[in-house]
């Protein structure tokens, strides 16, 4: 509904520069834009019910067959961002859980706060500037080999590292002062022991809806960090739809991303009678 409100007429574009008020006309009513925008909602649902999203104005061709081509990207970026916070932010959080006082749990909560105050788009300016234009190690942007990666996934985990890297900490101290993990102690468990085997995975709990909570960050953080790196995924596709009015590409994408949203969102719930023992699903 708000993108209807955007200034702009994608018939116009459509008909292009020389085209007469009839044309423009025809191509309003070919696409159903002269209808009223609750009837043009209706049948988007009705549509998105059948599996159908319509066609792009832009690509002129069917919406799913646009999102087919770009969803590979998208989803090598987001494994890899979320594949880079798990290895680097568990233990990490789980060093600084084990010496709470100590420089390494300081240390830790300096970076992440920094981390957690800077944008992705300035880290990824950041990194550009480093690794292109002063070393020269990497490709300033494109999509292609594992290479153009790597950019993208560090501006995009940068903030998911810190944020679940706190988020181990505090769980994992909360439960290293559970009973059960007292009681492990007073068995003769070693430290280690009793981190890995009693009070890691019901730690695990939180870091995953935190996680999960985080699936609009990754979704929302690739629409601007495939864009400043020119790599060819939903969310530069989202910029191009909204810069030229393509309303069914943008409807199509946004579908997308709040199913992805929901289906992380219920296997990271799914996955808690995993991690933890003491949750059993009936």
């Amino acid at each position: 509904m708000l993108f209807r409100l955007v200034p702009g007429d994608p018939a116009v574009l459509i008909a292009g520069p020389g085209g007469t008020q009839a044309q423009i006309e025809r191509v309003r009513s070919e696409l159903g834009f002269d209808r009223p925008v609750g009837m043009q909602y209706l049948s988007f649902l009705w549509d998105l019910a059948r599996g159908d999203l319509g066609s792009s104005l832009a690509f002129q061709r069917p919406v799913v067959s646009v999102l087919a081509g770009r969803i590979g990207p998208t989803l090598s970026l987001m494994a890899t961002s979320l594949a880079l916070t798990v290895i680097v932010a568990v233990p990490a959080g789980l060093l600084a859980a084990v010496r709470p006082l100590g420089l390494e749990s300081q240390g830790l909560m300096v970076a992440t706060i920094l981390f957690l105050s800077v944008p992705n788009f300035l880290v990824g300016l950041l990194l550009m500037d480093l690794l292109v234009v002063r070393l020269g190690w990497l490709p300033a942007a494109g999509t292609g080999g594992v290479l153009f990666l790597v950019m993208p996934t560090l501006a995009i985990a940068a903030r998911l590292v810190a944020l679940v890297s706190r988020t181990t900490r505090a769980s994992l101290l909360e439960v290293l002062g559970e009973d059960y993990v007292r009681t492990a102690r007073a068995k003769g468990l070693g430290g280690l022991a009793v981190l890995l085997r009693h009070a890691l995975r019901p730690a695990l709990v939180p870091i995953g809806t935190m996680i999960g909570l985080q699936a609009g960050y990754l979704l929302g953080g690739s629409v601007v960090i495939e864009t400043l790196f020119a790599y060819q995924g939903l969310g530069q596709a989202m910029i191009n739809a909204v810069s030229m009015r393509d309303y069914p590409l943008v409807q199509g994408i946004a579908s997308l991303y709040v199913i992805g949203f929901l289906v992380l969102n219920l296997l990271v719930d799914l996955s808690y009678a995993l991690v933890d023992p003491r949750i059993r699903y009936a």
